[in-house]
């Protein structure tokens, strides 16, 4: 019998995107198969404490994503010990050596610490591959000021915004100048609509530029954008495989919240997949393989667009690490293509040993 590849699959972490996570690797380790892989669960709590365990039933709660939480009580929680990650991590006891024989990790950790390039790094220093983008393509695809612009010198179209460092730096008034009437208040480096506003008066935009300036120090302030919202999964690395059938997403809310995405399932409708013009649909998937090149993504990449009632569309952001769970889109549109969730996965870790 062949050796079975060992999976190092990281959840968790200190974002406000800790429970999705769960959730996402939840799904991810009961679709691997236990013929091929064997599977270690490496969860973060939000104080950024590291816990080790093999149980397929790692989680409590596993049904609500307000309330999921992994069980403290079956893991062995990695020493904090004043040396580098690699010697913390064969120190850690019973789980030291499973940690030193992983061959593939795979981190489905969301925002900040998880999917911004710093959990990367360290997967980086202990020399082993993982599944996704690696440090600078997770850098660059987290802080979405950095994004328009790349995307912008290459033709891709974006919103229009502006940029703020200080909350006093744009009036509501030069704002609504600039950008339009209706705007979009967001932190630079979060994920899944965590701290997103839509503003329509100053109150609403003191308000949220409060809110956003609490979860970063860079904010973007966006015109608000009419429009269908279109996805589209990517697949490879430095050619990619193919672009993925494109998904809409039709909120029933005011916008696709983190509430939308995750915790109300009558939050949107998912339509896959989405009626499009063809040729339309070809520039789409095309200028999201040419952004998926162009941020230096690596492994997966879920990228979302606004398309107008002119046919014309704008790039909205890129997810290096988008979510796995039950109603989550990047897998959908993948089974949609012909490819089946396990399927994918087998993919994933082909590419990250690539």
């Amino acid at each position: 019998m062949p050796k079975k590849t060992t999976i190092g699959l990281i959840c968790g972490g200190t974002s406000g995107e800790h429970e999705v996570s769960l959730v996402s690797a939840y799904n991810i380790q009961a679709a691997l198969d236990r013929e091929k892989y064997k599977v270690l669960i490496i969860a973060i709590d939000k104080n950024g404490d590291w816990y080790l365990g093999d149980d397929p039933e790692f989680l409590e709660d596993v049904h609500d994503v307000r309330q999921v939480t992994f069980k403290k009580n079956m893991a062995t929680a990695l020493p904090k010990v004043e040396r580098s990650f690699s010697e913390n991590l064969t120190a850690a006891g019973k789980y030291g050596n499973e940690l030193a024989e992983v061959d593939v990790f795979f981190p489905i950790t969301h925002g900040k610490k998880g999917e911004d390039g710093s959990l990367q790094g360290l997967l980086e220093l202990l020399g082993k591959p993982y599944v996704g983008a690696d440090v600078y393509g997770s850098a660059i695809c987290m802080d979405k000021d950095v994004t328009k612009r790349l995307l912008q010198h290459h033709s891709i179209p974006v919103s229009k915004y502006k940029l703020l460092r200080n909350p006093d730096e744009l009036s509501f008034e030069d704002a609504v100048k600039e950008l339009g009437s209706k705007l979009f208040v967001k932190p630079c480096r979060e994920g899944s609509s965590l701290g997103v506003s839509k503003v329509r008066n100053a109150g609403e935009y003191r308000t949220a530029l409060q809110q956003a300036f609490s979860a970063d120090r860079k904010v973007l302030v966006e015109e608000a954008i009419f429009g269908r919202e279109i996805e589209c999964s990517v697949l490879g690395n430095d050619f990619p495989d193919s672009a993925s059938v494109l998904g809409e997403i039709v909120p029933l809310r005011e916008f696709y919240s983190y509430e939308a995405k995750y915790v109300d399932h009558d939050g949107a409708e998912l339509v896959i997949p989405a009626e499009i013009d063809p040729q339309i649909s070809h520039k789409i998937r095309k200028a999201a393989t040419d952004a998926f090149l162009i941020t230096e993504c690596r492994g997966m990449a879920r990228v979302d667009f606004f398309l107008r009632d002119d046919n014309t569309f704008i790039l909205n952001e890129i997810n290096t690490l988008p979510g796995f769970t039950t109603i989550s889109m990047f897998p959908k549109l993948w089974e949609a293509s012909g490819l089946s969730y396990d399927e994918l996965l087998d993919r994933l870790i082909e590419l990250a040993l690539e």
